[in-house]
């Protein structure tokens, strides 16, 4: 069914990678494997993972207002973009709770705390806690913890094995990460609109009812993920046990709002 991925030949990117995977293994890809390229915001996804071993360590608290996001914003606020911080560290803000805002700021942040408290700077305990013990060898941040990581399409799909059937994380966890936080708040997800609700759990975008939506039409309400400026992608179907993810050297744009949902919506044809 190679045929499948293969769609993605006739794209705008020069370079672009993608695959689907179950969790006991990779199913099926298309592209140069080896590629490093960049993750973008799918950094934010891998930053959630080791903010919340930190929880699960008991390093820090989900429920522990962040002193440099104020107004009593927590760390589940910020893994959730319900802390009413701005985007960027210098624009308006408002009360958290309130609105889904879209915010890297959050995620700095974030990265700051895991740092303070483990002594290590953060990029290397992204590394020793989640990289290296899934594999991720080709992996590595070099920058912002909310998009400065690149990588290659095996060790995204690892991650995506991660998430599927977690080795790190423990159930209870898991469960709360990939579960919608602060229900019933409405925002903007980029490049695809406002919508009503706009759900999130911590660090991973919930499909729900959105639409029109990046995952198509056919992956179920309780998929999750993330997709980056950099042409980035992965979504994961827990209810059918497949996921996919794709990298590209080119940025987000009509190529990916139109090809993406297509590529997802023949995926679980095929696969699912």
């Amino acid at each position: 069914m190679s045929e499948v991925l293969a769609q993605v030949e006739g794209w705008e990117p020069d370079t672009i990678v993608v695959g689907v995977t179950r969790a006991d293994g990779t199913v099926e890809r298309h592209g140069p494997a080896d590629e490093v390229l960049p993750f973008a915001s799918i950094t934010k996804p891998l930053t959630a993972y080791a903010t919340l071993l930190a929880v699960q360590d008991g390093l820090l608290h989900l429920d522990e207002p962040v002193e440099h996001a104020g107004d009593g914003a927590t760390v589940r606020h910020l893994l959730a973009h319900a802390s009413g911080l701005p985007p960027k560290p210098e624009g308006p803000r408002i009360a958290p709770g309130r609105r889904r805002i879209y915010s890297d700021h959050a995620y700095d942040l974030l990265g700051a705390l895991v740092e303070e408290r483990t002594g290590r700077p953060f990029a290397e305990q992204l590394d020793l806690e989640v990289l290296q013990p899934l594999g991720m060898t080709d992996t590595h941040l070099d920058g912002s913890p909310a998009h400065a990581a690149e990588g290659t399409l095996p060790d995204l799909l690892a991650f995506a094995r991660e998430l599927m059937s977690p080795t790190l994380l423990d159930a209870d966890l898991h469960r709360e990460a990939t579960s919608v936080a602060f229900p019933e708040l409405e925002g903007v997800l980029p490049g695809f609109g406002r919508h009503t609700p706009n759900e999130w759990g911590l660090g991973f975008e919930i499909r729900g009812r959105k639409a029109p939506h990046w995952t198509g039409a056919r992956v179920s309400p309780a998929t999750f993920g993330h997709f980056g400026r950099a042409g980035s992608y992965l979504w994961v179907d827990p209810e059918r046990g497949l996921a996919s993810a794709g990298l590209a050297d080119q940025p987000f744009g009509d190529w990916a709002v139109e090809g993406w949902p297509q590529l997802s919506d023949a995926i679980v044809e095929a696969y699912g």
